[in-house]
C-alpha cells in the first residue's frame, strides 16, 4: 500500500479531527481550522532554530505541532498529552453539541461515558500520522501537572498551546509547565485571552465557573496580556514578549468593552 493508499485509509478510519496535518499531497485531515492557520501559528510563535533542539509539546492532541517540530529538524520531540487522548472526542463532542441545542450543560469529561482511559481512543488518530510518517517523536500519556521532569527531561523549547485557559489553577499551571525548561529554554504561550479597551492596563482575567465559555466546562479562565506576562513571571521566567495581542482598539473609547482573542507570547527561563 502507497502512502497516499494509507493517507486515505486513515482518513476513512479516523473522521474526526482537531488538527489539519496534510498527510499526503492534497490529503489533509478534516481539522477545526483549516491548514494554513496551524502553519500560521507556528510561524507567529517565533520559536529560536529547532535544529538540534528539544521540543516538549504538552497537550499534543493530534500532534500537529509536534509533527512539525520534527520538521524543522528538532533532535528529540516529546508529545505529552493525557485528557484528550482518553476521551472518545467525536461522540462527546456530538454529545456537547445536543446538549447546547437543548440549552443544556454538557457532562465534565471524566464524568462521561466516553471518558476511556484504558483505550486511549483519543490517541488514535495521533498514532496513525506517527505510522505514516514514520515519525520518531516520542509519546508520553500523561500530564504536565503530575509528572515530574526528571521522568520525562527538560527541554529547550516548551510548546504550551492552548492550554492555559483550561488550567483551574493558572499559576501552578504555567510553573509547571516551566518546570520543563532547560536553564536558557524557550516557552512558547498560546491561550484564550480577554482585553477590556476601556479598563486600566492592569493585570486580570475573566473567570468562568461553569462552560460560560463556548459551553466548555474545561475552560476556566481568560487571561488578559498583563496577566499572561505575570504568570510567567511568577513562573520565574524573563524575557517576556507578546507576540500577538488584542486587536487594534477604537479611536474613541466610552466604556469598557469585552474583546476575546487569540494571544500568543513568549518566555525564557534564565541561564
Amino acid at each position: 500500500m502507497d502512502t497516499i493508499e494509507r493517507a486515505q485509509r486513515i482518513l476513512e478510519d479516523h473522521p474526526w479531527w482537531y488538527h489539519s496535518i496534510e498527510l499526503a499531497p492534497g490529503l489533509v485531515t478534516p481539522g477545526l481550522a483549516p491548514a494554513d492557520y496551524w502553519k500560521g501559528i507556528f510561524q507567529k510563535l517565533q520559536l529560536p532554530d529547532l535544529r538540534g533542539k528539544s521540543v516538549l509539546d504538552i497537550g499534543a492532541w493530534d500532534g500537529f505541532f509536534s509533527f512539525e517540530a520534527e520538521r524543522h529538524r528538532a533532535s528529540r520531540v516529546v508529545a505529552m498529552d493525557d485528557f484528550v487522548w482518553s476521551i472518545d472526542m467525536p461522540a462527546y463532542t456530538r454529545e456537547g453539541h445536543d446538549a447546547q441545542q437543548k440549552g443544556m450543560h454538557i457532562p465534565l469529561a471524566r464524568e462521561s461515558v466516553h471518558w476511556k482511559p484504558d483505550e486511549l481512543p483519543g490517541k488514535r488518530p495521533f498514532d496513525a500520522v506517527h505510522a505514516l510518517f514514520d515519525s520518531k517523536v516520542e509519546s508520553v500519556v500523561g500530564s504536565f501537572l503530575t509528572l515530574d521532569p526528571s521522568e520525562v527531561g527538560h527541554f529547550d523549547v516548551v510548546l504550551f498551546l492552548g492550554v492555559l485557559y483550561h488550567m483551574e489553577d493558572p499559576v501552578d499551571a504555567m510553573r509547571r509547565a516551566a518546570g520543563f525548561l532547560a536553564p536558557g529554554g524557550h516557552l512558547a504561550i498560546e491561550s484564550a485571552a480577554i482585553d477590556l479597551p476601556g479598563a486600566p492596563d492592569s493585570a486580570f482575567m475573566e473567570f468562568y465557573p461553569t462552560d460560560e465559555f463556548n459551553n466548555d466546562p474545561t475552560n476556566w479562565f481568560s487571561p488578559n496580556a498583563r496577566a499572561i506576562q505575570g504568570l510567567t513571571v511568577a513562573a520565574g521566567l524573563s524575557d517576556f514578549r507578546l507576540l500577538q495581542g488584542p486587536p487594534a482598539r477604537p479611536t474613541v473609547i466610552t466604556e469598557p468593552m469585552r474583546v476575546r482573542y487569540r494571544a500568543i507570547a513568549s518566555a525564557r527561563k534564565p541561564g
